[in-house]
């Protein structure tokens, strides 16, 4: 089995599917996909994952603000808490810092971060953490604010072999997306290929970032399976051992989800 550990379910192009999430969902059980985390990114779309999540028994969700959509609505620390409650949430976020398309308002970013480091530590749950050109403040925040036996995930990771050492040291997982096969992601299979394998996972992040040989088309979580052999062949090891050591690894880390 193989999981695709960070999709955006409502947000997938289903013109080529009548419309039907199911049918986009069939099609990755079919190539050997037994789980789906769809991840939430603002206070706007919320009820629109867990609804996701309870129609389907093999989606499971997470609530949560993206540092780019906190001009739209942060939430308290309490209310995440009080989101997270709702069934079939295994997880805080996507929350984080991203310096790269918005620096003006980090502090914001930073206040948000913080609140969802907190909640999730009281809640018991791990948390999906979104980064870019932000390495010092994330770790820095996590170090302060985060709960490190719940931990959370790096999710589709551009950075360095540093950060990603930074972050496992606080007891975080790191997740590959279909960047890592593009042409000029050299530094990233450097990382892909150092990093534990009790620690890695992988996602499409679909709609975005379609693996080649899909590059530039709309992403979808089937593509999830390519991702995972890409990785395999990066380190030399069979696909059925990538697969199963990340599917074991996501249950490890999103217990809810078992």
């Amino acid at each position: 089995m193989l999981v695709d550990s960070h999709c955006h379910l409502d947000r997938l192009k289903l013109d080529n599917f009548a419309g039907d999430i199911n049918a986009v969902l069939e099609l990755a059980r079919k190539r050997g996909v037994g789980r789906f985390l769809c991840v939430g990114v603002s206070l706007e779309n919320a009820d629109t994952v867990v609804e996701i999540a309870s129609r389907h028994e093999d989606v499971v969700c997470s609530v949560g603000v993206h540092p780019l959509d906190v001009e739209s609505g942060l939430a308290g620390v309490d209310a995440l808490i009080k989101m997270a409650e709702r069934p079939k949430v295994v997880a805080l976020g996507e929350t984080g810092l991203d310096y790269y398309y918005s620096t003006e308002n980090k502090k914001v970013q930073q206040q948000s971060f913080a609140a969802h480091l907190e909640a999730a530590g009281r809640a018991v749950l791990p948390v999906i953490v979104h980064t870019r050109d932000a390495r010092e403040d994330t770790i820095n925040l996590i170090r302060t604010y985060g709960n490190l036996e719940t931990a959370g995930v790096l999710h589709c990771f551009t950075e360095s072999w540093e950060m990603a050492k930074a972050a496992l040291d606080l007891n975080y997982y790191i997740s590959l997306s279909g960047i890592v096969t593009f042409k000029n992601a050299q530094e990233l299979r450097d990382v892909a290929r150092k990093l534990p394998l009790d620690r890695l996972l992988v996602e499409t992040d679909s709609p975005y970032l379609a693996p080649v040989p899909y590059r530039g088309k709309p992403n979808i979580p089937a593509y999830v399976r390519e991702v995972a052999q890409f990785v395999a062949d990066l380190r030399g090891i069979p696909y059925e051992q990538l697969a199963g050591m990340t599917t074991e690894n996501f249950f490890r880390l999103f217990s809810r989800a078992a």
